[in-house]
C-alpha cells in the first residue's frame, strides 16, 4: 500500500521578508508566518493526516507546533528534511545564493552540502516511511530543497530543471510513495 505524502513549505520567517537565505541556521517566524502556521492547521487537521514530520530547524518546528497544537497529531522531528546546507552562505543574500544554486547540485557549497546531498538525505527518508507508514497519509513540513529532492526521487524531474524554477508557493504539493 501506497504512503500519501502532503508537503508544504514552513512558514514565512523574519529572514524570508529580509531576503536571507537561512539554510541550516535556525530561523523564526515573523508574525505572517505564524499566521500562515494557524491557516495551515486549519487547513489540515481534518485532513486524514496520520503524522506530522518536520526538519529539525526551528522554523519547521515552530511552524508544525502551532498548526497542529492541541490535535493530537503526533510531530516528528528529522534532520533529514532539513534545508540544503549552505555553507558559508548560511544567513546570507537569497539574490547571492539565487545565482549559484545550478553550480551546487553534485558540488558543495563551500563548507555544506549539494542538492544531491539532499536527495541521498530525503531518499534514506523515504525509505523508511515506506517501511513504516503504509496505507496512511502523512505531513512534511519542510524547506525548497526538500521539494525538490521530493519532486526528482518521487516523479523523476532533474535537479537542473528545478533549482532555478521560480517558486510558486501553494497549499501543499502531493505525493504517493510506492
Amino acid at each position: 500500500m501506497a504512503v500519501a505524502i502532503v508537503y508544504e513549505t514552513h512558514s514565512i520567517t523574519t529572514d524570508n521578508e529580509a531576503g536571507i537565505a537561512t539554510g541550516w541556521l535556525p530561523g523564526e517566524l515573523s508574525e505572517t508566518g505564524r499566521d500562515l502556521a494557524r491557516e495551515l492547521g486549519r487547513r489540515r487537521r481534518d485532513d486524514g493526516i496520520s503524522a506530522v514530520f518536520t526538519s529539525d530547524l526551528a522554523r519547521a518546528v515552530e511552524t508544525a507546533e502551532i498548526a497542529f497544537a492541541g490535535s493530537g497529531i503526533p510531530i516528528h522531528q528529522d534532520a533529514r528534511l532539513r534545508e540544503c546546507d549552505y555553507g558559508t552562505l548560511n544567513g546570507g543574500p537569497v539574490s547571492e545564493l539565487a545565482r549559484l544554486r545550478s553550480k551546487h547540485i553534485t558540488e558543495p557549497f563551500p563548507g555544506g552540502q549539494s542538492y544531491q546531498d539532499v536527495v541521498d538525505q530525503t531518499r534514506d527518508f523515504l525509505a523508511e516511511i515506506a517501511r513504516d507508514w503504509q496505507g496512511h497519509r502523512i505531513l512534511l513540513i519542510s524547506h525548497s530543497a526538500n521539494r525538490w529532492a521530493l519532486d526528482n526521487l518521487l516523479h523523476g524531474t532533474p535537479l537542473e530543471d528545478l533549482v532555478d524554477a521560480p517558486f510558486a508557493w501553494r497549499e501543499g504539493w502531493h505525493y504517493a510513495l510506492p
